[in-house]
């Protein structure tokens, strides 16, 4: 199979960390491709041109990191990274779908302030940053109650790489402020051999 990504996309950092977490990594293809952009080397495999996209060996593609684990939980005889059974299952998928959300929201805000200041609204600028805050607020509150630890799985990549990226490329927003057991939790998974291969550039956003 093979693995189309960019450099900086969270959600490629995801399925990135998750090949290595599950072994798959060395087995896998990769290009670095272009976004945005009608020349990319993407748009032949998927036209939608968003990463990851994952090529399996028949032909298939597959975009968007859940169901790129979806696929690889298939690949492997280890534990799942979502399992998709039991309260266990339940609470992954669960997890996961908050560090999604608030990647979802932070990477509209950072978009918006790609463009001129005269384009910008900052209406939505105000949404995006209270609901990433409200958002951190709960998850200070569920890392402190014991979320998001023990074995990696995929919610644990997901919050991991979703933070990483804020504090890579999205520095207008500080959010460790006032959110010290998550500060504290990140600075420990940024340690892991799979975190710390895929940091993605630092950008002045």
């Amino acid at each position: 199979m093979k693995l189309f990504y960019a450099e900086g996309s969270p959600y490629a950092r995801i399925v990135r960390i998750a090949l290595l977490e599950l072994g798959l990594d060395a087995t896998t293809e990769k290009e670095v491709v272009t976004l945005r952009d009608p020349d990319s080397a993407l748009l032949p495999y998927n036209p939608v041109g968003r990463v990851p996209t994952l090529l399996l060996d028949d032909g298939t593609i597959l975009t968007e990191s859940l169901l790129i684990f979806y696929y690889l939980d298939t690949r492997h005889s280890g534990q799942m990274l979502l399992p998709r059974d039991g309260s266990d299952g339940w609470a992954t998928m669960a997890r996961m779908g908050t560090a999604m959300g608030l990647i979802d929201g932070l990477a509209v805000w950072n978009r918006a302030l790609r463009r001129p200041v005269e384009e910008r609204s900052q209406f939505m600028l105000d949404l995006e940053r209270t609901r990433a805050g409200r958002t951190l607020d709960a998850l200070e509150q569920a890392v402190a109650g014991g979320a998001y630890a023990g074995r990696m799985d995929a919610a644990r990549i997901a919050l991991g790489a979703t933070l990483g990226w804020s504090e890579r490329r999205h520095r207008t927003f500080d959010w460790r402020a006032g959110h010290p057991a998550l500060s504290a939790w990140h600075d420990a998974i940024e340690t892991h051999p799979s975190f710390a291969a895929t940091l993605p550039p630092i950008v002045d956003y």
